[in-house]
């Protein structure tokens, strides 16, 4: 107990002490980097309205970097901006400019090194290679920030927000635009990204490799150059995020690979050119989603096992689900299908009669793509009332016995 009370005890003498530096033009230190030189742990360099042409500016002591009417870091396209190498750092209310483009380093507007306990909040980034880049760091939280890029290509381009080896981070209300992938996660575990807002990305709005027990929701990707990228992760949950009008000949909402033991609950797929492609993931629970308007809701590409697909609604998509393969382990059970059309007699909400989603038509234009062209003739209402009345090339048993009658 007496060791407890000394450690408060000095954590209080070290805030009391705390001061705070005046950063501008006519004050007696007129510079970030001469702010932290002669800054104590734990002060505050509050810096004025003004244009500070700096970079390299090496964060290496518990500071808060406060900003006052968004003054302008301009790093003049020399390099990375600001490298936060202590734990209790905090960003705030700056606006950087010009980082540095490089083929052999990711420079990077705001870069957080092997620290925990920060905090990047209301800074606006423009002209970037990276924006936030954080590498082997934890417990922070990158917060109601604005990245704007004007990535064009994807080799000369750098990420918006990136977390590398990273654990237990919050990534809150940003708006990330025109970088290569909004988000991007790897081997980074226990993140929560919620509230964003990743649009018109050269790339993925988000894209996330051997990253475990994450939590994606209330997010926006949408208008992105492919979608969104989930891969190589375990126990993930994607609740209530708005995919829409991710279109091209290699575009989805978003793609599962080697995704296992997750749920994918209360999203909206909205014109997507696939809705959610899957490959190698199982054990995945689909539920109280939306797919409105889509090319392909769902494609299921195989290696697809013990999926649950409950309670959706499938609503004028041009194919609810294809699939590639004859054998089916996936449970369809209780949407809703806007193409649907059995009946009723016993009046309980659900279908009489079992509705098939795979058509033999989508089998037909995963093999030959250039017979898309037929798709509103009547020899497609004709091959695909064919296979449902006696299926051949699509799984048998993949159909969902109890259809909504309504939606959900």
């Amino acid at each position: 107990m007496k060791e407890l009370v000394l450690v408060l005890l000095l954590l209080l003498g070290l805030f009391s002490h705390a001061k705070t530096i005046e950063i501008c033009a006519s004050c007696e230190v007129k510079t970030i980097k001469n702010g932290i030189v002669k800054a104590s742990d734990f002060d505050t360099l509050l810096i004025k309205k003004g244009t500070y042409k700096e970079f390299n500016i090496i964060v290496d002591k518990p500071l808060t970097l406060l900003g006052e009417n968004y003054p302008v870091i301009d790093g003049e396209d020399k390099g990375e901006i600001i490298t936060i190498i202590s734990d209790n750092v905090t960003v705030d209310g700056l606006f950087i400019i010009n980082v540095g483009t490089s083929y052999t380093s990711d420079y990077a507007a705001v870069r957080v090194v092997k620290s925990k306990k920060f905090l990047i909040q209301n800074v606006v980034l423009e002209k970037l290679f990276f924006g936030i880049y954080l590498e082997k760091s934890r417990d922070g939280k990158v917060y109601h920030n604005k990245i704007i890029g004007d990535a064009v290509e994807e080799f000369n381009s750098g990420n918006g927000i990136q977390l590398w080896y990273c654990k237990n981070i919050e990534v809150e209300q940003n708006i990330v635009q025109h970088v290569r992938d909004g988000i991007y996660l790897e081997f980074s575990d226990d993140i929560i990204i919620k509230n964003n807002i990743s649009s018109n990305n050269v790339r993925y709005g988000l894209h996330f490799m051997f990253s475990n027990n994450d939590i994606y929701e209330d997010n926006v990707f949408e208008k992105n150059g492919s979608g969104v990228a989930v891969m190589f992760s375990k126990k993930i949950k994607m609740y209530n995020n708005t995919f829409s009008e991710n279109w091209g000949t290699a575009s989805f909402g978003i793609l599962l690979k080697e995704i296992n033991d997750a749920e994918i609950i209360g999203n909206t797929f909205e014109q997507n050119t696939v809705g959610i492609s899957i490959e190698g993931s199982n054990r995945i629970k689909y539920s109280k989603n939306d797919f409105i308007n889509n090319g392909w809701a769902l494609k299921v590409r195989g290696a697809c096992y013990g999926n649950t697909f409950s309670s959706n609604n499938f609503m004028h998509n041009s194919f609810d689900v294809s699939y590639n393969s004859k054998l089916n382990d996936n449970l369809f059970q209780g949407n809703y299908w806007s193409k649907y059309t059995g009946y009723d007699l016993d009046k309980n909400g659900t279908g009489d009669v079992p509705y098939r989603p795979v058509k033999l038509f989508s089998y037909i234009v995963n093999r030959t793509p250039e017979t898309i062209v037929l798709l509103r003739s009547l020899f497609m209402d004709i091959i695909d009332f064919s296979e449902k009345v006696s299926p051949v090339f699509t799984p048998d048993n993949l159909m969902d016995n109890a259809p909504l009658m309504k939606k959900m």
